[in-house]
Formats: C-alpha cells, sequence, structure tokens
C-alpha cells in the first residue's frame, strides 16, 4: 500500500483527517507512528486529530480517534461533527444517524454544513478546585463531557499564557494519570463566552475544542445561571451552540452545534512520508 485515500476537515478551526477504514488498510501496530506523521505539520498533512470511520454491529459505524500525538482518546466535539458529515457525503449514515465511540453512542443530525451532535452524559463534576502551579494558585471547575476538561474563568482572556499555565494543568498530579484538557473562559454576554484552550494530546493550544466548548458553557451555567443555548466564541472565531436541560447540577440532552467543512480529499504518499 503506497497510496492512501483521505479527506481533510475541519470543524471551527479544529482540523482532522478522515479514513473510511470499513475495510482495514492500517494495520494495528503501524498505526501510532503513522498518526504522527500525518498529523505533523510541514511534513504530513497536518491536522489536531485523525479519525477511522469502520463498521459497527449495533450503529451507522464505530469511529477511532487519535490526537495528534498519536494517543486515542475517547470523544472529541468537532472531530465527531466531522465524522458525522463525512459518514453522509460517503454513503455511509443517513442524515440522522449514531456512531460507537469508546465515550459511548453519539447521535448526529447532518443539515448541510451544520451539525448537531449529542454527547454522552456529562461526568465527574468537581467545582471550586484549587490548583497550584509554580507561586500561584488558579482556581478551575473540572467536568467531563467524553473526555476530562478543566475550566478556568478569567478577567482578560487575550493575556493568559495558555501554552505555560495549560501544559501544567493538563500534566498536574491532580490530574494524573489521564491528565486533563484546559481551557480559559470569559464572558462575553447574557448567553455568550469566549474560550481557549490547550488540548491534551495535541499538546498546545488549538483554534477550537468542541467538548472544551460543551464543557465551557456546562461550567457557565453552573457558576452563573447562563441558560440554554450558550454560544462559544472560540480562538477561530467559528461559533458554536451548545444546548442541554440542566436540573441543578446534573445535565442532560447535551448537544453541540456547528459548522464541519470539508477542505479537501486526496492521496497520501505513503513511501514519501518522514
Amino acid at each position: 500500500m503506497n497510496r492512501l485515500p483521505i479527506w481533510k476537515m475541519q470543524g471551527s478551526g479544529n482540523d482532522f483527517i478522515l479514513i473510511d477504514h470499513r475495510r482495514p488498510v492500517i494495520p494495528d501496530n503501524d498505526r501510532v507512528a503513522l498518526v504522527q506523521k500525518l498529523c505533523a505539520p510541514k511534513f504530513g498533512v497536518g491536522a489536531d486529530g485523525l479519525i477511522l470511520i469502520e463498521p459497527s454491529p449495533r450503529v451507522d459505524f464505530r469511529w477511532r480517534f487519535y490526537n495528534a500525538d498519536g494517543s486515542e482518546a475517547e470523544m472529541c466535539g468537532n472531530g465527531g461533527r466531522c465524522a458525522a458529515r463525512f459518514a453522509f457525503l460517503q454513503g455511509i449514515a443517513p442524515q440522522d444517524l449514531a456512531f460507537e465511540t469508546l465515550a459511548g453512542i453519539i447521535h448526529a443530525e447532518v443539515r448541510g454544513r451544520r451539525v448537531k451532535l449529542e454527547l454522552s452524559p456529562p461526568h465527574s463534576l468537581q467545582l471550586h478546585m484549587q490548583i497550584p502551579v509554580g507561586e500561584e494558585l488558579w482556581q478551575g471547575h473540572f467536568i467531563n463531557t467524553g473526555v476530562p476538561h478543566v475550566v478556568i474563568p478569567v478577567e482578560q482572556l487575550a493575556t493568559v499564557p495558555v501554552a505555560e499555565i495549560g501544559r501544567a494543568i493538563r500534566f498536574h498530579p491532580l490530574f494524573q494519570p489521564a491528565g486533563t484538557n484546559v481551557n480559559f473562559i470569559s464572558r462575553l454576554g447574557p448567553q455568550e463566552i469566549a474560550i481557549r484552550t490547550y488540548e491534551r494530546g495535541v499538546e498546545a493550544e488549538t483554534l477550537a475544542c468542541g467538548t472544551g466548548s460543551v464543557a465551557a458553557a456546562l461550567i457557565s451555567a453552573l457558576l452563573q445561571d447562563l441558560p440554554a443555548p450558550v454560544t462559544v466564541r472560540p480562538r477561530s472565531g467559528e461559533m458554536l451552540q451548545v444546548y442541554f436541560q440542566r436540573q441543578q447540577d446534573d445535565f442532560g440532552s447535551v448537544f453541540l452545534e456547528g459548522e464541519a467543512a470539508v477542505v479537501f480529499q486526496g492521496e497520501v504518499w505513503l513511501d514519501e512520508l518522514r
């Protein structure tokens, strides 16, 4: 196998490589190294993650999601929206579909470029955590929206050292062994927040994070009583909508909605990768 058919897609600036893997083409023992090569900027395609679409005996398809560093993640909100549209465009699934993830069965609705994704119920909520970083003490709020997230409200979002503080909290002993994603947020309006995210597995700030946007909206609802739907403005500027039903500290019917765009489709020359 010297040529690998791929699609490149993005959701709110989160970019992904998608591969129809219903007939396996990537051996398990080559997977981590190939993900790293394909996701690498400059030398590879460049992406925040890679998604394999595989058969499922239960629903329309199963996905395997890999971060850019080759680690496998349970869930990714923006990646999930891209996977849903990819599956619809490829004739793998209808407009209203369901797919299998390590975080459970995920439902989605594809309406043109807009995709609305229902996430698994959030869990492991911990409010008002004191997180020491060097000589500073950061107050954060933890919730798992398919993957773990810390949400930290700040006054001046533009000047937060996201890479430095995000990395320190991502690997903090409080969140080991799995680690955590780290989101810094500020309120923009009655139902709108801005967010910047340090993503686990990418190990850098990304232009957007779907599950992070959901985590930020839910924490904002708890701390500041924001009603649904909450509009989330990521660093890319492409808005996301988060819907939910709240009963005190519990949430149900959690949805993430936004655009999922096709960038290109083509073939990777595997023998040329470094």
